[in-house]
């Protein structure tokens, strides 16, 4: 393995001395925004409903779509979130094997007086536990503690209102597609699943005589997540990462970003060779001990602040409904809420349906209904949590004022936390590196499954892909490329479109899912 690692990094070095080139990296923003602006304008358009509200069109369709998937599956957000943790826990695995299928008997003899998962594993390769931390950690991260930040300068308190109704709808839209993404995935010989929206529009779309379309949105879709894999997935987050790294140690010189970015991308080395399997071993540690650490500090400030939390959701719920003098009243502070919300989670955008369908299950709506829990944890309570922070400490020290926007959400987050927990700042900058870190090893594994559905599984194919990812690591901590992550962005958000018309498409057959789960777990009760 470790000849792997070195033969990796030994083909990445090279960039040394284009990334220390200051000129090329501008020369190349520039021509690059020259040749790629039509679209990251086309994907991130705005349409004007008044002469101040206006709302980007991406947020139109994923908010229908989220409404839509949350009438059309009964309110999954409220009736299976239950379901959702005893699925996590491991109190449903045995129905994965029938074994209390009264009508048809034992579906999968093989000796065992009670089979389950630890005896004969159902096709998958992590648990429900791992997979959903895998996805987390490609949506918690720098959205949630800068983000937030930048929603509030703009939108105001009011802002976190429609956050958490956007996370709340979000739910709906990461059962759908998370349940299409196990019930169409490819298992090969070996066991080893490839999955996600590449599989459910072609192999789904087919079914329902639309082959042609299927191909063409797959394809679409692949080519937009290995391109989103490389830009907002890596050279953003090894950007974000260096530069707070930089910042806490003092750092200067023009390779403090170089020399980061080569150990960041051999720490990336060592988890992705190893696959999903290994990268999933990595995020249900890392994820936890992100989330306590980071949830634990802000609820100390919450409860340190307790006379405060009144006065603080009085801000909120005033701020939802009329938000007077911020970015257009109330409509404004609805989309900034929305947009942070939908954008933090990335529910609809298709990603986190890869991650899951390499679950171990016989049932596919039993990791829909786990990964509905995503957007909960990562909006409703992280994003929140960090929201509560901001407001309360604003109330005391005010540091920032609302309705004049910030560009440095993390140092504002920083510098409300170290109000009440000295030196806080210090921890924050390791969480952002870490987040920076977990988001890098998932979206590689995203840009993977894109990049062998249009070139093939093969091992060069995965070599290929792991050296130009290990490449872009380096690039992103060592040189500002705007246009280019620009444009990356604009490629995740791509992915809705296709992803959205095939879920949408396909939602009967998520429904007949959920039936069929929701039956097995009756008829292992009674």
């Amino acid at each position: 393995m470790y000849k792997k690692i070195l033969s990796l990094l030994l083909m990445v070095m090279p960039i040394l001395t284009f990334a220390q080139e200051q000129s090329t990296s501008e020369l190349i923003d520039i021509k690059f925004k020259s040749y790629t602006s039509w679209f990251v304008d086309a994907i991130f358009y705005a349409i004007p409903f008044t002469d101040t509200i206006q709302i980007p069109w991406v947020l139109i369709v994923l908010l229908v779509g989220a409404i839509f998937f949350t009438v059309r599956f009964g309110f999954p957000q409220f009736k299976l979130i239950g379901t959702s943790v005893k699925v996590i826990q491991g109190k449903y695995d045995d129905v994965d094997h029938h074994t209390v299928d009264k009508a048809y008997g034992d579906q999968t003899p093989g000796g065992d007086i009670f089979e389950t998962i630890a005896t004969e594993e159902a096709e998958g390769e992590v648990t429900h536990f791992q997979a959903l931390t895998a996805a987390l950690s490609a949506t918690v991260g720098l959205g949630n503690i800068a983000g937030v930040a930048v929603a509030l300068s703009i939108g105001g308190p009011g802002a976190t209102f429609w956050m958490i109704i956007a996370g709340m709808l979000g739910m709906a839209s990461k059962f759908a597609e998370c349940t299409l993404g196990v019930k169409y995935r490819d298992v090969d010989e070996n066991g080893t699943v490839y999955g996600g929206p590449m599989y459910y529009l072609s192999k789904g779309l087919k079914e329902k005589g639309m082959g042609g379309l299927g191909k063409i949105l797959a394809v679409f879709f692949a080519v937009m997540v290995v391109g989103g894999s490389f830009g907002g997935g890596n050279m953003f987050q090894a950007n974000q990462a260096s530069a707070q790294f930089v910042q806490l140690l003092g750092l200067t010189g023009d390779n403090a970003g170089l020399y980061f970015g080569v150990v960041m991308a051999l720490i990336v080395a060592v988890v992705i060779i190893g696959g999903i399997k290994r990268i999933a071993s990595v995020t249900e540690k890392i994820v936890p001990f992100m989330a306590v650490i980071y949830v634990g500090a802000a609820l100390i400030i919450i409860i340190m602040n307790f006379s405060l939390i009144p006065q603080a959701f009085g801000l909120i719920f005033d701020g939802a409904f009329t938000g007077s003098g911020i970015l257009g009243g109330a409509i404004g502070v609805l989309i900034q809420g929305f947009k942070r919300g939908t954008f933090s989670n990335e529910a609809g955008v298709g990603s986190a349906a890869i991650a899951h369908s390499a679950v171990k299950t016989s049932y596919p709506a039993s990791e829909g209904i786990v990964a509905l829990l995503e957007p909960f944890i990562d909006t409703v309570v992280i994003c929140t949590m960090t929201a509560l922070v901001l407001i309360i400490t604003n109330l005391k020290g005010g540091f920032f004022d609302y309705g004049v926007e910030i560009t440095q959400g993390v140092e504002l987050t920083a510098t409300a936390f170290d109000s009440v927990i000295p030196h806080f700042s210090i921890i924050l900058t390791i969480a952002v590196i870490l987040f920076a870190f977990s988001t890098m090893i998932s979206w590689s594994y995203y840009g993977m499954q894109g990049w062998k559905f249009l070139f093939g599984k093969s091992k060069v194919a995965d070599l290929t892909y792991k050296i130009l990812f290990l490449f872009f690591v380096v690039v992103g901590a060592s040189i500002s490329l705007g246009a280019v992550i620009d444009f990356s962005d604009a490629m995740i958000f791509a992915m809705v479109v296709p992803n959205m018309i095939g879920v949408v498409i396909l939602s009967p057959k998520v429904k007949e899912e959920l039936d069929k789960y929701l039956a097995a777990i009756k008829q292992r009760k009674s």
